[in-house]
């Protein structure tokens, strides 16, 4: 005769319970998901995270895709195209053993205006990489000597590979000199679109501490500052993101650009790193939508 679930639990036999309250949340890119459980009833080693583009997916080791010790995930680096998942989630505490799967939960990511607009100007190329810029994958400490003044590039005339390097600096960077940075992408328009103008900027990776912030401007107005997200800090040292077990973390920022500061003619646009450390480009681009 089998021994009750209190008697068990009362002898430390019992596994651990599965995750509740499961929730996915779409980003571009990725989907992050967040759970409710019990980490120290008994002692949780780790959450493993399995996940399908089918409903009724089977559990095992070629669903699994990624293992956390906290109470979250991020299920990243899909691309710009929206993505359809759906996920459960396995407890496994300090003793090997395994909660029953967490009930399916569906997820997608959003899709970025990479897929929806219309490319007006770009550098580089969205696929979580850094290698077709400049100085990429390791090249940091030459940036002082290659941009002095920093980068300044121009659409259509200037090179990825010479002119826009894959990192950018801040004042926390003792290889940089500990100074601010600015990056100008310049791009004419034959016409101010009648529709939203958008900028993507997609990084391969950050500092893990100190990412600070870009301020940026069009033709001298300020559109915004954004904080930057915490990464895996190898993005200079490393660039691709696509590979297996890849430390580097991506992230994107993509935002509507004020209609009335553009114009016929050029425009640039300015990243300023005036705190924190560097970060790392994927690539960039303005789109009409």
């Amino acid at each position: 005769m089998s021994m009750n679930v209190t008697r068990r639990t009362a002898l430390g036999l019992a596994g651990p319970r599965p995750v509740h309250d499961v929730r996915a949340t779409g980003e571009i890119g990725r989907v992050r998901l967040a759970w409710e459980g019990e980490a120290y009833r008994p002692l949780v080693d780790h959450y493993a995270i399995y996940g399908a583009r089918t409903r009724g997916f089977a559990i095992g080791p070629a669903t699994l895709i990624g293992k956390t010790v906290y109470a979250s995930f991020a299920h990243d680096r899909m691309g710009g195209a929206r993505q359809d998942w759906y996920y459960r989630i396995v407890v496994v505490d300090a003793a090997g053993r395994r909660s029953r799967p967490s009930p399916e939960i569906a997820g997608h990511s959003t899709e970025s205006v990479t897929v929806s607009g219309r490319p007006l100007a770009t550098v580089g190329t969205f696929d979580h990489k850094s290698l077709e810029l400049a100085l990429a994958p390791a090249g940091y400490a030459q940036y002082t000597a290659r941009f002095p003044g920093g980068v300044d590039f121009t659409f259509g005339t200037s090179e990825a590979s010479r002119d826009w390097a894959y990192i950018q600096p801040g004042p926390a960077d003792t290889w940089a000199g500990n100074k601010p940075s600015r990056a100008a992408f310049r791009f004419a328009l034959d016409a101010v679109p009648e529709t939203d103008v958008w900028l993507a900027i997609w990084l391969i990776d950050t500092h893990a501490s100190n990412p600070g912030a870009a301020s940026l401007a069009i033709n001298g107005t300020p559109v915004r500052e954004v904080k930057l997200e915490n990464g895996g800090t190898r993005g200079s040292l490393e660039g691709d993101a696509t590979l297996p077990g890849t430390p580097l973390k991506p992230s994107y920022v993509e935002l509507a650009l004020p209609k009335a500061a553009l114009k016929t003619g050029e425009n640039v646009l300015t990243i300023d790193k005036k705190t924190g450390s560097w970060h790392a480009y994927d690539a960039l681009g303005v789109f009409a939508r």
